[in-house]
């Protein structure tokens, strides 16, 4: 039985819809693949029994409402589009909103909602310079322990200690070789809990002794360090 590549994707959506309907008899709140076999399957079937395009999309519309389906997905599916038979011929079928009148979208899913007041400015700044002595470009992301930053940038490592760079969530500085610039570093907040990176701390920064010992192990695995020697380890 040969069959085209239109008919294997109705046999498709046929076989999730089966699937789809089972749990939605179950009582289970469906999923945003489970919920456009199901509204799309409905446009289908009344485009088969002979309805207009409009007949169509009124029946993807009446499929579900939001009470079938988990909480985030009408933020989620806003429009569906599904080439039906009709009978006049194939036409596409677009639903928009398939599950009532689109959301706020402060509240949808990956919202941004802007807070009642500005954030604080940072506090606390530290600023030092930073060289890189490698023969490619270095990038230290927004919230990595600058510390434990790149064995081969130089910069006071004493410093910078317990600190990240003073920038927005998710962005990053580009070190390119061979150049210094100055960075502004905040302290880390929150429990100071400092996992991974480099190593060089794996714990919590205000351990006693945590702050030497992550200082030698910087040293001792070649951590570029322009630091005072004669300075005190107090922070």
């Amino acid at each position: 039985m040969h069959l085209t590549p239109a008919e294997q994707g109705r046999l498709l959506l046929y076989s999730a819809t089966l699937l789809a309907r089972e749990r939605h008899q179950r009582g289970v709140k469906l999923n945003v693949p489970e919920a456009i076999a199901l509204i799309s399957h409905a446009a289908c079937e009344a485009a088969r029994d002979g309805g207009r395009l409009e007949d169509a999309v009124a029946a993807g519309r009446a499929a579900l409402t939001p009470a079938d389906v988990l909480p985030e997905v009408p933020g989620i599916l806003t429009e569906i589009q599904v080439e039906a038979v009709f009978t006049d011929g194939s036409k596409l079928i677009v639903i928009t909103n398939p599950l009532g009148p689109a959301a706020d979208p402060t509240t949808a899913p990956g919202a941004v909602v802007p807070a009642d007041q500005p954030p604080p400015e940072y506090a606390d700044i530290v600023r030092i310079e930073v060289t890189n002595t490698s023969d490619v470009p270095v990038t230290v992301t927004s919230h990595f322990h600058f510390f434990e930053a790149n064995p081969a940038l130089a910069f006071d490592r004493r410093a910078a200690y317990g600190r990240h760079l003073a920038v927005p969530v998710g962005a990053s500085t580009r070190f390119e070789p061979g150049t210094t610039q100055q960075v502004e570093l905040t302290p880390i907040g929150g429990d100071r809990i400092v996992i991974g990176f480099a190593g060089l701390v794996d714990g919590p920064l205000d351990a006693p002794g945590a702050y030497e010992a992550a200082l030698t192990r910087a040293h001792a695995d070649g951590f570029l360090d322009t630091g005072s020697t004669d300075q005190e380890g107090d922070l």
